[in-house]
């Protein structure tokens, strides 16, 4: 199974969205809250090159926010990237 990393603060709706996604698929995460933290926040932009959250690492590649996971989904390269396809 992939390694992935969410970068998210608290009380954001996308990244809630993202969350039930991936847990829906029974994927666990690394969650790394940005939202108190301006290292954490510095660290997110360096490894993702995004500044919004939640910001998504599968397998260390960045790949967006929610909208690109969900896209990924829709486009049905999920699962691959995630190590589910069969």
């Amino acid at each position: 199974m992939a390694e992935v990393v969410m970068y998210t603060t608290m009380f954001c709706p996308f990244c809630v969205r993202a969350k039930r996604l991936l847990k829906d698929k029974g994927i666990t995460f690394e969650e790394i809250d940005v939202m108190m933290s301006a290292k954490k926040r510095a660290q997110m932009m360096e490894v993702s090159g995004g500044y919004t959250v939640p910001q998504i690492l599968i397998n260390g590649e960045p790949i967006g926010g929610c909208d690109e996971l969900y896209a990924l989904e829709h486009a049905g390269e999920l699962d691959a990237k995630l190590g589910l396809a069969a």
